[in-house]
């Protein structure tokens, strides 16, 4: 076998590289003059075509550059609608808003309802004609001609928008309006407008129009805590939708534009004249005749009264969000909507909580400025049992309980203390009260004073700012900014006992800067007398199928407590606080044989007023202020808060076995009288002063009275009696609102108490 030498291998491989590259040349030799000729191909067919001159910048280029921002727009359009898009990912779209809660209180009696349950008992043929003509005529007339977005609609809103100044009429079909309802928010963002618009579209080619319309009239808020047209019927008229009559439709089509505002059962004229609105609209879309409305117009719709229902709306909202997340938590193969919930509330503490605000505010508010309180009262397992987010549930559902970020001022100092033990710190260490500090910031005490050298148990009894902002500085210990690192272990304290509002860094947050809810900072404070473990706030204590089966319970599957701080330090720290409450700003929140620790918290420009204070069964926060952020008139935490704080918790514990706080005992018996029974607002009156107040009358009770009052002049009226005095009495009962004035002060003005 004769062998190849390496010369041989070298032009072997040469003579095949040569072939290679031929190969190649001679391939785009081809591929270069078949495209040629095939480009002159098409040229000389395209020749056939050519426009020039006028034609071309007439027809061709206009429409050459429509197509070319045609497409680019639809490449906008295309990444505008993912986002929307995205809210129809999961297949059960439509029964994702289709949740409807019974609930409960802690005993098992019915307290409310909420959600949205999709009532297909009442087809869309069932409604009556003339609900079906006031709807379309109000909220989208060319429902039935639009593909979900009404163009003309909505220049003509923008057109009347603009000729007005503001927002006078709205531009959403009722399509996005159920959009909206089913799948986004109510923020007034452009986002959400392009979401809503896309959405519309989406629904229209999944749906009929009258799967729309149906779904409209099912889940659109109306009120009172009311979804769809039927339960609206029956809340304001005790009747189905099936059977309302005109001027009853009209006043239900009106409750779509703004159901807050226009709810008859809080103001019924509104509701009225909107109605009429409806009426107008039926005639000028050509549904009705003038003729056919006049008796709507001469005899309008009487709402049922539901003054005298009390139901814990504020805390209703709230458990139904809770109930929202908690069903998001279940396996997807569980398409269960209908649920019975049992809550923590407990009505009792409920509606001493809602007369205790009430009352102060009555007799008070007034004089200290002061137009909104807030509560929540909780016990050791993180179980809500009160909660009242604001004065009047009707004139605004705001819930400043829950949704409220305030300044806790000094209610938010007992964290700092924590941090402080928990660096090496006892309640008889000595901190020196006096000039410091940070930057340009040199925070001041109350009465711009100094008090020298005093015990963390001193410093917290009288509510000094400088120590906590000297602790903050010491617990930074050698780093390079020590005020900022102690400021952080603060934050995590802080977060251990649950807080979960931001808690920005400023030097000012040892003092209680930074804002929290009263929800929070309510359950929070359970971590003292839980010996160190914080708990997690919650409503659901149960939750059954409509059938009556156990879905989830509280103490099998909730979140359990986890152990924020040492037992020691919060016995500790129950001490510290005891002394705010028997010696301290917070004597008016004394309960009489029962242990008590809290802090008072006042911020700048007394805006913010709070007392958090807890005993051995239940935590507790109120808070004083106004919505508008304006200062009170030097309404301090030892004041109102202080004194509603003990009346509520005198109902809390009422046939409750009193439990004793670690670190305090069991409490000592007040003397008699008990100050704290009497809230003046001229000042801190002194213990012999003191005279208990007399009977006040809820505004309830007030109406029996007048009503009683009232029987019994028609019967002496009736009977001929010459001595009985027969007068008019007014059903507002305004006699018992002079003896609330009376029993004030003529000109009070509010004490002058220690800034805490």
């Amino acid at each position: 076998m004769r062998k190849i030498v390496p010369k041989e291998w070298t032009k072997k491989i040469r003579h095949w590289m040569l072939d290679l590259d031929a190969r190649i040349d001679s391939t785009l030799f081809s591929s270069g003059k078949g495209a040629r000729e095939l480009y002159e191909r098409y040229s000389t067919f395209m020749d056939r075509f050519y426009v020039g001159r006028w034609k071309r910048w007439v027809f061709i280029e206009p429409l050459s550059e429509a197509a070319t921002i045609g497409l680019g727009g639809l490449i906008l359009m295309l990444a505008l609608a993912v986002p929307a898009f995205r809210e129809t990912a999961d297949d059960d779209w439509l029964k994702k808003s289709d949740l409807a809660v019974t609930f409960l209180d802690r005993y098992g009696n019915p307290i409310g309802s909420r959600g949205i349950k999709h009532n297909d008992s009442i087809p869309l043929e069932d409604f009556p004609d003339n609900l079906i003509k006031a709807t379309l005529a109000t909220e989208d007339r060319r429902f039935y001609d639009h593909f979900g977005i009404d163009i003309a609609g909505t220049a003509r809103a923008l057109l009347t928008n603009a000729q007005a100044g503001g927002v006078r009429q709205g531009g959403s079909s009722i399509t996005q309006q159920l959009a909206k309802n089913l799948f986004l928010s109510n923020e007034r963002t452009i986002e959400r407008k392009v979401n809503e618009a896309f959405l519309a579209v989406w629904l229209e080619t999944r749906l009929s129009k009258n799967e729309i319309l149906k779904l409209y009239l099912d889940r659109a808020y109306m009120g009172g805590g009311t979804f769809g047209v039927d339960g609206a019927a029956h809340f304001y008229f005790n009747k189905s939708a099936r059977d309302v009559n005109l001027a009853e439709a009209a006043m239900l089509a009106g409750l779509f534009k703004a159901p807050t505002k226009y709810a008859p059962h809080i103001n019924l004229p509104a509701a009225r004249a909107r109605a009429n609105v409806v009426l107008d609209n039926l005639v000028d879309a050509g549904f009705m005749t003038e003729g056919q409305v006049f008796g709507a117009r001469r005899n309008p719709a009487t709402a049922v009264d539901r003054r005298d229902e009390n139901s814990p709306n504020y805390y209703l909202d709230w458990a139904f969000d809770e109930m929202r997340k908690l069903v998001d938590t279940f396996p997807k193969s569980y398409n269960e909507r209908v649920f019975v919930v049992r809550t923590a509330i407990d009505m009792n503490v409920q509606r001493g909580a809602e007369d205790a605000i009430e009352n102060q505010l009555r007799q008070f508010g007034r004089d200290y400025h002061a137009t909104q309180a807030a509560t929540v009262v909780a016990d050791l397992d993180g179980g809500v049992r009160a909660m009242v987010g604001g004065r009047d549930y009707g004139a605004s559902q705001f819930n400043r309980a829950t949704d409220a970020y305030r300044q806790p001022g000094s209610s938010f100092k007992p964290y700092v203390y924590t941090t402080a033990l928990l660096n090496g710190f006892k309640p008889t260490s000595i901190i020196v009260d006096g000039p410091v500090c940070i930057g340009n910031w040199c925070p001041q005490n109350y009465g711009h004073s100094y008090s020298g050298a005093v015990t963390l148990t001193q410093a917290i009894t009288r509510s000094i700012n400088v120590v906590p902002v000297k602790l903050s500085i010491a617990l930074g210990g050698k780093s390079p900014n020590p005020a900022k690192a102690g400021r952080a272990k603060i934050v995590e304290v802080a977060r251990r006992f649950g807080i979960k509002a931001p808690l920005p860094d400023t030097p000012s947050l040892p003092i209680g800067a930074d804002e929290v809810t009263v929800l929070e900072h309510a359950v929070a404070y359970a971590t003292f007398p839980n010996k160190g473990k914080s708990v997690t706030p919650h409503a659901v204590l149960e939750v059954r199928t409509g059938a009556g089966d156990l879905v989830w319970r509280f103490d099998r599957d909730g979140k359990k407590p986890l152990q924020a701080i040492p037992a020691s330090v919060a016995a500790d720290m129950a001490g510290m606080m005891s002394h705010v409450v028997s010696e301290g700003t917070a004597r008016r929140a004394a309960l009489d044989g029962i242990p008590t620790a809290g802090k008072t918290g006042t911020t700048n420009a007394y805006r913010d007023a709070w007392f958090v204070g807890y005993t051995g069964n239940f935590t507790c926060a109120v808070w004083y202020g106004n919505d508008d952020y304006s200062a009170t008139n030097r309404m301090t935490g030892g004041s109102l808060p202080a004194q509603t704080w003990h009346d509520i918790m005198v109902a809390a514990h009422q046939g409750v076995e009193i439990k004793e706080i670690p670190g305090i005992g069991m409490g000592t018996k007040l003397p008699a009288p008990a100050a704290s029974a009497f809230m003046a607002a001229n000042g801190a009156p002194k213990p012999a002063e003191i005279k208990p107040p007399p009977p006040i009358l809820t505004k309830r009770g007030a109406d029996i009275l007048v009503h009683v009052e009232k029987l019994l002049d028609d019967a002496a009226r009736t009977a001929g009696d010459p001595t009985k005095p027969v007068k008019p009495v007014s059903s507002n009962a305004p006699a018992f609102n002079d003896s609330f004035a009376a029993a004030a002060p003529a000109n009070p003005a509010p004490p002058a108490a220690r800034k805490n």
